[in-house]
């Protein structure tokens, strides 16, 4: 009697202690799991951005081995990552909490930014914000006619597919717009197309209410190389 009270209080000890495991685990994950953007997340993020500084900033682009992606100046020396060069401070910024918070988290790159940045305070990262805004944008030597069509879609959109322009967010010379929103202007072909096509298959989700997703998942391949040839020579 005394041996089946032994094993009954054991079996019972064991359920109670794998219930707890499990449910701190899931507790772990859910409090561990990044939080999607609201544009009233955002802006206060934002509006806690501290102030950036730019010879600190330029510093910190060594040091912490940005530059080794990025380039000393906000030039990629390879097309594999993306210009950093006349970026949008608060874009930059956001880019980087995101890294740090895990949002950002679609491919290996975004591994080894997540990496990068785990060490940084708020401050870094509005540092070297700050430095890559300072920046003249690259700029491409060849300048060519844009296509009638893709001009279209940054200008006017397409209405019947209820695709906004990119202008509105953009801006009309792709020099960025409010709320975060990037300059594209000479922005790499290839990470650009990259970033689009995560944008149209859903494995990257970090934009505000999901706006570049749905925005992406309405175009065609064709299009994405259209707007990524169009910025790239702006």
């Amino acid at each position: 009697m005394n041996l089946f009270k032994y094993s009954l209080s054991a079996v019972v000890g064991v359920v109670v202690l794998a219930s707890s495991w499990a449910w701190a685990n899931e507790a772990a994950q859910n409090a561990a799991a990044p939080q999607h953007w609201k544009p009233s997340s955002l802006r206060v993020a934002l509006t806690a951005m501290p102030t950036g500084d730019v010879v600190r900033g330029k510093a910190l682009n060594t040091q912490l081995m940005c530059a080794s992606c990025h380039g000393e100046n906000g030039i990629a020396p390879t097309r594999n990552w993306p210009h950093t060069a006349g970026q949008k401070a608060d874009y930059t910024y956001k880019m980087l909490l995101d890294y740090q918070s895990g949002l950002r988290s679609e491919d290996e790159r975004s591994k080894l930014m997540l990496a990068a940045v785990e060490p940084m305070s708020d401050q870094d990262m509005a540092d070297v914000a700050a430095y890559y805004a300072s920046l003249s944008a690259h700029e491409v030597a060849a300048k060519a006619e844009p296509h009638a069509e893709v001009e279209k879609l940054v200008r006017r959109g397409d209405p019947a597919r209820l695709i906004t322009p990119c202008a509105s967010c953009h801006g009309v010379r792709g020099q960025g717009g409010k709320a975060a929103a990037p300059a594209l202007a000479g922005q790499s072909e290839k990470a650009f197309i990259r970033t689009m096509t995560l944008y149209k298959s859903g494995e990257r989700n970090n934009d505000v209410n999901k706006a570049m997703g749905q925005f992406a998942a309405k175009l065609t391949a064709e299009e994405i190389q259209q707007l990524a040839a169009y910025y790239h020579m702006r």
